[in-house]
């Protein structure tokens, strides 16, 4: 029986040359949110439509692709979240001249989507790996969202200097919060979360690109994790 450890990966597609101008193009951002504490992922459910997927969203103008995802993954799952610093592999460089020390781990996107929107624009989509929020960050964001009527907090950024098994023991073995009606238009209303274990989120997800975002990005989790683990004083 093929099982989500056995089904092939996807691969990349050839290069393509294409040209968008700014009335043809839209980009967006999408995050697979993993809650490292129990191993689970957030996955989201149409309720009217009768499917599974990952939250994702046009970004904002004006608003950079990374704060785009992290907001899109709060308002369709209702689970505020900061992407995750993964060891993946990218084609990035690093800043020039920077005197920040380089980094073993990325914020890049751990898959690009390029879909027809309509039949004269095209999708950009980012896929990013995040985290829902230690308790604290998570009660300080809400207090400052509720003294500003509603409106949205960005989250601060994954410390650097933070282990993944630091991080885990700042949840004091709480589930992360998830917050009600916090889709902006009525179709986002009809979109229930709910947090699944890493092998059921891929079989909810299978034959998208998105199971392979669960799957690649929670295989990157455990590689940082065995990094840092090898890296501590004997």
């Amino acid at each position: 029986m093929t099982t989500s450890h056995t089904r092939p990966r996807p691969t990349s597609n050839l290069p393509v040359i294409a040209n968008f101008d700014s009335a043809h193009l839209t980009i967006g951002a999408g995050v697979a949110i993993f809650h490292l504490a129990t191993s689970r992922v957030v996955v989201c459910y149409h309720s009217k439509e009768k499917y599974w997927f990952l939250p994702k969203g046009r970004r904002d103008a004006g608003e950079d692709s990374v704060t785009g995802a992290e907001r899109e993954g709060f308002e369709e799952s209702g689970y505020r979240n900061r992407l995750l610093p993964i060891p993946l592999r990218h084609r990035q460089p690093q800043a020039h001249n920077s005197d920040a020390a380089v980094s073993s781990f990325a914020k890049e996107p751990i898959w690009t989507q390029l879909m027809p929107l309509t039949r004269s624009t095209q999708y950009m989509l980012f896929w990013y790996i995040a985290e829902t929020l230690p308790p604290e960050i998570e009660q300080s964001l809400s207090e400052k969202s509720n003294q500003a009527n509603g409106a949205y907090m960005a989250p601060p950024s994954y410390p650097e200097t933070m282990t993944l098994a630091e991080r885990i023991d700042l949840d004091k073995m709480l589930a992360p919060v998830r917050h009600e009606n916090t889709g902006v238009n009525e179709e986002e209303a009809l979109f229930e979360s709910h947090l699944l274990s890493i092998d059921e989120a891929q079989r909810k997800l299978s034959g998208t690109i998105m199971a392979d975002v669960v799957r690649s990005g929670w295989e990157q989790i455990q590689t940082r994790m065995e990094l840092e683990q090898n890296s501590r004083p004997s």
